[in-house]
This record gives C-alpha cells, sequence and structure tokens, in this order.
C-alpha cells in the first residue's frame, strides 16, 4: 500500500465513508471539494480587497504601516 492510498483509506475511514455506496461518496467528496473551493474563493477575494483597499496606499505612498500609522523618523 502506497503513501497516497494510505491517506485515501485514512480519509474514508476517519469520516466514515467506507460504509457508503460509490455514489454516495462521490456525492459528499463533490460537496467537500465545493466547500473548499467556497472557503479558498473567498478566502483570496478577501485578502486582495485588504492589499487594495488598506495596505497598498500605505506601501506604494511611503506611508508607516506599524504602530498606528505613526511616522518615527529614528
Amino acid at each position: 500500500m502506497n503513501w497516497v492510498s494510505r491517506k485515501i483509506h485514512l480519509y474514508n475511514v476517519t469520516m466514515g465513508l467506507y460504509m457508503l455506496d460509490w455514489w454516495e461518496r462521490y456525492l459528499f467528496n463533490i460537496l467537500v471539494l465545493v466547500l473548499l473551493w467556497f472557503i479558498c474563493y473567498n478566502t483570496t477575494r478577501s485578502a486582495s480587497d485588504l492589499y487594495e483597499n488598506h495596505l497598498k496606499s500605505k506601501v506604494m505612498f511611503g506611508g508607516n504601516i506599524g504602530f498606528g500609522g505613526k511616522l518615527h523618523t529614528s
């Protein structure tokens, strides 16, 4: 048993998929993949918005990001 098949077996046993029919396993896996896609999509979208709205102007125009935006000249 190679590493990939061991991980698939562990996933099936941990999630209880070994007792389901083949079509139920496929349906469950599709739902998990859609959920992961939504999580990844929304995370990258919010990170992009954070960069565009808050960090880009401070980095591009020489503002100081740390310490509440106070300029430290030492």
